[in-house]
């Protein structure tokens, strides 16, 4: 228990006393570790995710496994599924993408978020623009043509460096590790998919850059089935 169970131990009861709540406490935990067992049978430690609300979102009904967020849902697929493999992270990949969010972030966040209301529904529409707009400030501000065009010139060389470093490997294949597929590569993928959906412009533009167009060309097989 750390640190706050010796704390505890310390003020303990010197005779043994019934303590109603610890009994239900403890009940409660017994319970949730057996529910844990039951519906987490893959063996993979499932953590609490660090938002209230988060997607995707999925229930595994064969094993009854209610999974948020994408890395957990990615390990537990690949358990279940281990053939054909997938490489979930790699030192190469966990640099890319750290320094694909630090270089396109901002052009993506002027670009892409104000945009994505058209493709949602109205009452969605409007929840999703009260709370980005109270963290990244007006709609109508980013979409500012001078601005949104500054801000891409900024990042201009930094994505060209992550393009390059998506090439690192082009001569075994498309991919960021050759000829082997990774969960980076779907990451990278699924970024430019949304922008298509989002704003085909914004998809062409990112294209442009080696690398991010390469790993999309190489990754639509896998985003034929869209049901």
């Amino acid at each position: 228990m750390g640190f706050s169970g010796s704390v505890i131990s310390r003020f303990a009861p010197s005779a043994p006393q019934r303590n109603h709540f610890r009994d239900r406490t403890r009940s409660s935990q017994k319970k949730n570790q057996k529910t844990q067992a039951l519906t987490n049978p893959s063996g993979i430690t499932i953590l609490p995710p660090q938002t209230k609300y988060t997607v995707p979102a999925i229930h595994h009904i064969p094993t009854n496994t209610y999974l948020m967020d994408s890395s957990p849902i990615a390990a537990f697929l690949c358990n279940l599924h281990p053939s054909p493999p997938l490489t979930l992270t790699s030192p190469l990949g966990t640099e890319i993408e750290t320094a694909m969010r630090a270089a396109g972030g901002p052009a993506w966040r002027r670009s892409i978020t104000p945009r994505e209301l058209a493709i949602l529904s109205p009452r969605a529409a409007e929840y999703f623009r009260s709370t980005r707009e109270a963290a990244l400030g007006s709609f109508d501000e980013l979409l500012n043509p001078e601005e949104e065009e500054k801000t891409w010139q900024e990042a201009d060389e930094k994505m060209k460096a992550v393009g390059d470093m998506m090439r690192k490997n082009v001569e075994l294949g498309p991919f960021v590790l050759g000829g082997e597929v990774s969960m980076t590569d779907f990451v990278i993928a699924a970024h430019l998919q949304l922008a298509k959906v989002v704003d085909e412009g914004v998809l062409e533009r990112m294209r442009g850059y080696k690398g991010f167009g390469d790993i999309y060309e190489a990754c639509l097989e896998w985003m034929e089935k869209k049901d």
